[in-house]
């Protein structure tokens, strides 16, 4: 299909750039990477969302990971309106909190107990802390261009040392200091910045397949090698596994890679769209969390019976053979955009771990011209060049065919290498 003008989207985001930073509840979705007006979405169903304009559209944002079902999925609506019917949060204990967890720790064997949040930044920031408590060590290791969140401790770059810098405003260098960062897959940059801080490191903090600087798999061995080195170090091993668990295989990346890390964080998906994450890992690291022990964690909403209903169905949807139509999916998409660029000798890598995927132009430019011919052709994609795509399980064969009619057409107009 052919996209028309965002009129309508165009009048509400006037109206939310009087309301909002940018116009936007998160800095990605005003499309300052890729330019033009952010489309307003107002419904989907499946592998499709429409926009206030009536566009339709192949999406592969899927609330950005999250929809691994597609879109408003019969049985996730239902859990959804039945737990709603009866209370949307109660801020105590409800059943629905042990079915989840116990689902997510038949998935996921590292996970002894879990504690559950609503946000992966969350997530994050209390398996961090929970991992300084345990060792009694301040810093931490995470990898260049890896996003764990938006806590302070995690927004920072690499500088001039392995010492990171502030990468946000309103970020103090103090807090900045205990973030040590090095290159994602090298495992010779980590055991030096482990040499040099011996016995100071609490975590090695890692997305085991990196989603959030483009897709990048790990080099073979470079997730055991991170598992030697933490054991080594007496440093836990934290695998940020909100875009990957439930997504390479259902017990993420640790169980496609056959790596057990010490704490895990889980969200997006077992969310089934709704604001849940999670941690979890070992039971004598997780009875450090109070009211067992010092490390104090707590939210109102955490658990809440709206959210572990649509984790709970999401989760229950997800069996063998919809891994299988993931993967096959997912082959048939790389390799059409593979062909696709080739015939208009366009210079691009593909990236693809299971369901995620990532086109990587030489430039970002030409990336900005491919999303504007691809949006106009009626595909969604992120609007960054260093994000993945997001492959849902109710993307068939219609919508491969019309995303690689129109990569045929976009890679054209970003211009060819040849």
């Amino acid at each position: 299909m052919t996209v028309v003008g965002a009129t309508r989207s165009a009048e509400l985001m006037a109206r939310a750039e009087g309301l909002f930073p940018g116009g936007v509840n998160s800095p990605v979705r005003a499309f300052r990477a890729v330019g033009g007006t952010p489309r307003v979405i107002e419904r989907g169903a499946g592998p499709r969302v429409w926009d206030a304009d009536g566009n339709d559209l192949v999406d592969y944002v899927g609330s950005w990971g999250a929809a691994i079902l597609g879109h408003a999925h019969p049985a996730v609506v239902a859990a959804i309106s039945e737990a709603a019917a009866l209370g949307a949060s109660f801020g105590m204990p409800t059943p629905g909190e042990l079915e989840l967890g116990e689902a997510i720790r038949a998935a996921v064997p590292s996970i002894e107990r879990l504690r559950f949040v609503s946000s992966g930044t969350e997530a994050v920031m209390s398996a961090v802390r929970l991992a300084r408590a345990a060792t009694g060590r301040p810093r931490i290791v995470k990898m260049a261009g890896a996003y764990h969140g938006h806590a302070d401790a995690l927004l920072v770059r690499a500088g001039s040392s392995a010492t990171g810098l502030p990468a946000s405003a309103g970020v103090t260098q103090g807090t900045a200091r205990d973030t040590l960062v090095v290159p994602y897959n090298d495992l010779a940059a980590l055991e030096s910045v482990l040499l040099a801080h011996r016995g100071g490191v609490a975590a090695i903090l890692v997305e085991p397949v990196a989603a959030n600087m483009g897709v990048v798999p790990p080099r073979p061995g470079y997730l055991a090698g991170l598992r030697r080195l933490a054991d080594r170090f007496g440093a836990l091993l934290v695998f940020d596994e909100v875009i990957t668990g439930f997504r390479v295989a259902r017990g993420g990346a640790q169980e496609r890679y056959a790596v057990r890390p010490d704490l895990t964080v889980l969200g997006k998906i077992i969310g089934g769209g709704m604001p849940v994450a999670a941690y979890g890992g070992r039971r004598e690291l997780m009875e450090l969390v109070a009211p067992l022990g010092p490390v104090y964690q707590a939210g109102t909403l955490s658990g809440n019976p709206v959210g572990m209903a649509a984790g709970i169905a999401t989760i229950a949807e997800l069996t063998p053979p919809v891994y299988a139509r993931l993967e096959e999916y997912g082959q048939r998409l790389e390799a059409g955009v593979l062909d696709a660029a080739a015939e208009a000798k366009a210079r691009v890598r593909v990236a693809r771990v299971a369901s995620l995927l990532t086109v990587f132009f030489e430039d970002d430019a030409r990336f900005g011209r491919f999303f504007a011919a691809m949006l106009h052709a009626g595909v969604h994609l992120p609007p960054s060049p260093y994000e993945a795509w997001f492959i849902s399980a109710a993307h068939r064969d219609e919508e491969l065919r019309q995303t690689l009619a129109a990569a045929r057409s976009a890679f054209a107009v970003a211009g060819g290498d040849g």
